[in-house]
Order: C-alpha cells, then sequence, then structure tokens
C-alpha cells in the first residue's frame, strides 16, 4: 500500500510539472511573439513615422532572454535540447541507467547553483532599487526574475524526470533495453 501511494505521489508530481512547463512554453512562445510584434512597432515608428524609440530595443532584448530561460522546463519535457543518443546506446541497459541518473543529478546540481545565485541576483535589484541605464528605466527586478523562474522550473522538471526514471514511467534517455549499437 505504501509504494503505491508513493507512485501515486510521483505520477501527480510529474503530472504537475508537465502541466507547469508546458504553460512555461506557452508563456515562452507568447514573450517570442509580444518581441516581434514589439520589433515591428519599432520599425514602424522609426523608419516611416521618422521618431525615436525609447523603449521597444530593450525591451525586445528582455523578452527574448526571458523567453528562452523560461522555455527552458518546456524544452527538457519534449527532451528537445541538442543531445547525442550514441554513448547511451553503447551502454548495457544497467550502465545507460547509472549514466543517466548522473546526468540528472549533475543537473540538478547546475541547475541549483544558477538558481541560488538567480534569487541573490534577482533580490539585490530588487531591494537595491536598481534601474538600467537608459532613457526608459526599467527596474531591473522584473527582467531578473526570468532567471529563477525559468531555473527553478527547470530545476523541478529534472526533478520530474528523475522521479519519473526511478519510477518507470520512463526509460533512460527513452532508449528502450532492447536498443543498443
Amino acid at each position: 500500500m505504501a509504494e503505491h501511494q508513493y507512485s501515486t505521489a510521483i505520477g501527480a508530481f510529474v503530472r504537475t510539472m508537465d502541466r507547469l512547463s508546458t504553460l512555461a512554453g506557452f508563456v515562452a512562445a507568447g514573450m517570442i511573439v509580444m518581441a516581434v510584434a514589439i520589433t515591428c512597432q519599432m520599425i514602424w515608428v522609426r523608419f516611416l513615422l521618422n521618431q525615436s524609440t525609447v523603449w521597444q530595443t530593450e525591451m525586445v532584448i528582455y523578452l527574448m532572454v526571458a523567453a528562452t530561460l523560461i522555455g527552458l522546463p518546456y524544452v527538457q519535457k519534449l527532451r528537445g535540447h541538442v543531445n547525442v543518443d550514441l554513448v547511451p546506446m553503447l551502454l548495457s541497459p544497467g550502465a545507460r541507467k547509472g549514466l543517466a541518473w548522473f546526468v540528472c543529478v549533475l543537473v540538478l546540481i547546475v541547475c541549483g547553483v544558477i538558481l541560488f545565485y538567480g534569487i541573490e541576483f534577482w533580490y539585490v535589484a530588487w531591494s537595491r532599487g536598481w534601474r538600467s541605464d537608459t532613457v526608459w528605466g526599467v527596474r531591473l527586478w522584473i527582467p531578473y526574475l526570468a532567471m529563477p523562474v525559468g531555473f527553478g522550473l527547470l530545476f523541478l522538471q529534472y526533478l520530474a524526470d528523475m522521479l519519473a526514471l526511478a519510477d518507470g514511467r520512463d526509460k533512460p534517455f527513452g532508449l528502450d533495453d532492447s536498443t543498443q549499437l
């Protein structure tokens, strides 16, 4: 009975992260669409109306960086990062599983470190009232928030991947035991 509850809890966490990562992907896509729309507006204002732009370039940069960071968990959920399956395919199923665990733990450590420093960086910008040195003068804690949010969600997505691997819901590197070179 306890094992079934554990399995159910893992399943609930994995499903929740699946939904959160999908939401993050939609938010990131929306940010890219906004950046494109703002770029078109900026072109219109600068070259057709012959007026200056104040905030557009900075906003597009912040949106594209935020879209990249917030889109990280969605890309991981889809296994969309560039990878080479040659090494896992050369390994036996047991060694492949060991490598998958090693990679998950290593990524969790790296994401945890970046998350920690991202939160610290965001907090310093927020508590000291940092603003950009541009005419627009945006409060920097707003764009800096994308780093802890993106890496926090990526950390949770990798944790869900690791739990799915432990529970048998997922195969190491998505490869069946029969797949081997």
